[in-house]
This record gives C-alpha cells, structure tokens and sequence, in this order.
C-alpha cells in the first residue's frame, strides 16, 4: 500500500484500526519491516509519513452510532543541514573543538532522536459539534485546491478564508522571465467542458 502510493497515484484510501496516529505510523513502519520491504526502522518510518497526509479516525460510540472523531494531518519534518563550518574561523585548538561538539552533538541527534513528522488534528468532535482546530498545511491546501473544479474551489477558498484567514487568488500565475504566463490547471475537467 505504501509503494503504491509513493507513485502514479493521486491518493489512496485504506482503512486501519489503529487507535492514536503515531499508532498508525508504527504499525504501517512494522509491517514494511516485517514484509521485508525495508532494513532501517528510521528509512520505513519516512516513507510512511511521505504517503500519509491524513487520518480520517472514526470511532464507535456505546449505541453503536459511528462517526468522525477526528481529521488528522501527518506533517513530515524536512531534514535540514544544520551543521556549520565555523570551526574553521576558530583560532584557538579550545574553539575548534567547541565548534566539533556542536557539530557532533547535532549529527548524534538526527541518527538517534531524530522527529520525522509532527501530527494535528484539523478537525475533531467535540460534545456533539466538529470543531476546527488547527489549520491545514499551505502545502496540502495548494495540492486539495488542484483537484477541485470551480465551483467547489470557490467554496473550499470561502471556507479556508472563514476558518484560518487564508485568502486565495482565484487564478495564480507563475512569473517566468519578464513575462507572466497563466499556469494550466490539472485535476477535473470543468463541467462545461465535458
């Protein structure tokens, strides 16, 4: 499942029964250990949280009524190159090896500790009502907008600017050069077009 959705796909839904998100991380990572598709729990755990954008987590109640308790982002944590070559400007033998212990310091936290990805709710039920309460990534947001005709882009634009105070153009355009070029839309035809 997660191979086939790091390529060609534009989503893929499945269904797990994992009770908290980093439950649901852990268990997909396991299983791609398991099966043999990966080595290295820190390799398996990135390309589960590449492919997860977000959980849709439904739960049963007493009465056996089901519904949505949560919407759940997976925000991956891009690895930056935080080392420095500071050591070098150092004049004293003292300096330079302050400088290689920060640098080591840092190298040993991303091998052993380091945090792949943070996870929010964006939405959840809460006595009786759902409730936004954080907003979605400008990365998601960008990527849900390219599928959405325009009728529904409108509506997601109204919704997005009520609940987080994003607005968005209608129609975004890429500078190239001097000149500016109208970029083509992907995702569904418009219904006029059909």
């Amino acid at each position: 499942m997660i191979q086939a959705a790091q390529v060609a796909s534009k989503f893929t839904l499945f269904t797990h029964h994992a009770k908290t998100f980093p439950n649901l991380v852990t268990a997909l990572r396991n299983s791609m250990l398991r099966a043999g598709v990966f080595k290295n729990e820190k390799t398996a755990e990135e390309q589960v949280v590449q492919v997860l954008n977000f959980d849709i987590h439904l739960t049963k109640d007493f009465r056996g009524k089901r519904y949505v308790e949560r919407i759940t982002e997976c925000i991956p944590i891009e690895e930056k190159n935080e080392y420095t070559f500071d050591h070098r400007k150092e004049k004293t033998l003292e300096g330079k090896f302050d400088k290689f212990f920060d640098n080591a310091t840092r190298y040993f936290e991303k091998v052993t500790d380091r945090q792949l990805y943070i996870h929010r709710n964006i939405l959840e039920y809460v006595d009786g009502e759902y409730i936004i309460t954080n907003p979605i990534t400008d990365k998601n947001l960008s990527e849900m907008r390219l599928n959405m005709d325009d009728t529904d882009l409108a509506e997601f634009d109204e919704f997005v600017k009520k609940h987080w105070g994003k607005a968005y153009s209608r129609k975004e355009t890429v500078e190239v050069s001097a000149t500016t070029e109208e970029p083509k839309r992907r995702g569904r035809k418009k219904k006029n077009e059909i």
